[in-house]
């Protein structure tokens, strides 16, 4: 039987590196599938900060997953990393592409963005999927503490109104100099903290 698993964590728990290793042990096995992503910072491809990176498939709103995953058949897997910015619909298309097709799917996520709110696409899959699973890998808040917050940080200083997606990591040397305006970046919180919009030293 086909599997939606859907494994998710804060920033720097190793989703990427997982989505590119089940990647890279699938298609080692002569088996084929896709590896999706969207909105990652490096544009069309998977990118892990421990520097592994691989082409991947652009998934824009308008994208239909099921269409795609039929498009290409016969096909074993998708792996789809930063599924919290898929729509609800595209969720339902993966859920139907493991129904429908025998597809193994695992996605990769955020569960929360820098309001401690649900991203829409991380709620549809909690609600559709059939394995949800934490990342093994735990994050740390500068306190040593476990990290449960991804912060935005504008200029120095958190904060918790805005735009749900901001691209982060604008700047391009020490010095803090942003490449579009203001210096956005994220960090990695406890709850405590994060409330007290606490950086640390």
């Amino acid at each position: 039987m086909a599997t939606l698993r859907f494994s998710f964590g804060t920033m720097g728990s190793g989703k990427s590196t997982m989505a590119l290793q089940i990647h890279h042990n699938l298609a080692s096995r002569e088996l084929y599938g896709l590896l999706l992503t969207t909105l990652d910072r490096e544009g069309a491809q998977v990118t892990s900060r421990l520097g592994v990176a691989a082409e991947a498939i652009e998934v824009v709103p308008t994208l239909d997953l099921y269409q795609l995953a039929l498009d290409r058949w016969p096909i074993h897997y998708l792996v789809c990393d930063e599924v919290q910015f898929y729509t609800p619909e595209q969720c339902d298309q993966l859920a139907r592409a493991v129904d429908d097709l025998s597809i193994d799917v695992f996605a990769f996520g955020l569960i929360t963005d820098f309001r401690g709110i649900l991203f829409d696409g991380t709620r549809r899959m909690l609600e559709v999927a059939d394995e949800r699973v934490p990342m093994q890998v735990e994050a740390r808040c500068w306190c040593g503490a476990r990290a449960t917050h991804n912060a935005r940080v504008v200029n120095g200083e958190i904060t918790y109104q805005g735009e749900t997606v901001v691209v982060g990591d604008t700047v391009v040397d020490s010095g803090e100099r942003p490449l579009f305006g203001d210096v956005v970046r994220y960090e990695l919180l406890c709850r405590r903290h994060y409330v007290a919009g606490e950086l640390g030293t």
